[in-house]
Order: structure tokens, then C-alpha cells, then sequence
């Protein structure tokens, strides 16, 4: 019996996983109250430590004034804290608090079982295939 999604694409197959997991990841950042760019900006900062602002849309790659309006928000939750760059006066330095850095692990840990979930359902041998390929995508990219 031939499946109704034979007709779609590799792209389109893509897509819909890439919705489903979003759509996972809004609401595991739920009881944080945290959104997928503030979790991205936790999530650089706790792999690569302290930072320039200019460093932090670099690692991001989006526009700096989009940056600013991130980290305000993580700023006033305390979850991030800015302070002078002593090598240049005009920089602002970014780290995570310890409430910033508490948030991240716990995301982590959150992001993880429900990625267990999500993939728990592949062969060991698809899970392998497919990392595989998704690393050397994103190698290309």
C-alpha cells in the first residue's frame, strides 16, 4: 500500500520536522517563561563565557539592535548581566548570572529528555544516519 506522502519532498519533509520541533521547543521553554531567542542567547553566553554585544549577533547572526532587545529582556530577569569592557570603554561586556547559568542547565536538561522523546522512536541505526547527516549539513552550511 503506497503511503499518501509519497509525493513529498525532501525539503517539505524537513519543514514539517522542523515545525514540530519549534513548536516542542516553545512549550519546553514554557515554565521559564523564556523564548527560543533568549534561550539562544543563554546558550551561547554559557558555551563561549563573556562577550562584547558585537560578539553576541556575531555568534548569533542577527542584526545588533536585535541583540540589545534580547539581552534588555534577560537583563531585567536578571538572568544576564552587562558591565564596562576595561579594554574599551565604549564596549559593554555580557555574561550569565548564576540564575542565568541555573536557567541554561535546566533548559539543557529539558531540551534533552524531550529530544529523547522525539527521536526515542528511531531505529539505533536511523538515529545514527540521521546525526550523521545533520552534522555534515550543518559542517556545508
Amino acid at each position: 500500500m503506497a503511503d499518501e506522502r509519497d509525493d513529498e519532498t525532501l525539503a517539505e519533509a524537513f519543514w514539517g520536522v522542523a515545525r514540530q520541533l519549534r513548536g516542542l521547543s516553545r512549550r519546553t521553554l514554557e515554565p521559564w517563561e523564556v523564548t527560543p531567542s533568549h534561550a539562544r542567547v543563554l546558550s551561547v553566553l554559557a558555551r563561549h563565557g563573556v562577550m562584547r554585544l558585537s560578539e553576541l549577533s556575531e555568534h548569533l547572526r542577527i542584526a545588533p539592535r536585535s541583540t540589545t532587545e534580547v539581552v534588555d529582556a534577560l537583563d531585567e530577569r536578571g538572568l544576564i548581566e552587562r558591565r564596562p569592557d576595561p579594554s574599551d570603554r565604549r564596549a559593554t561586556l555580557v555574561e550569565l548570572t548564576d540564575d542565568g547559568k541555573d536557567i541554561n542547565a535546566a533548559i539543557r536538561a529539558s531540551r534533552a529528555t524531550e529530544a529523547d522523546a522525539f527521536f526515542g522512536t528511531l531505529s539505533d541505526t536511523d538515529y545514527y544516519n540521521l546525526t550523521r547527516i545533520l552534522r555534515k549539513l550543518r559542517r556545508l552550511a
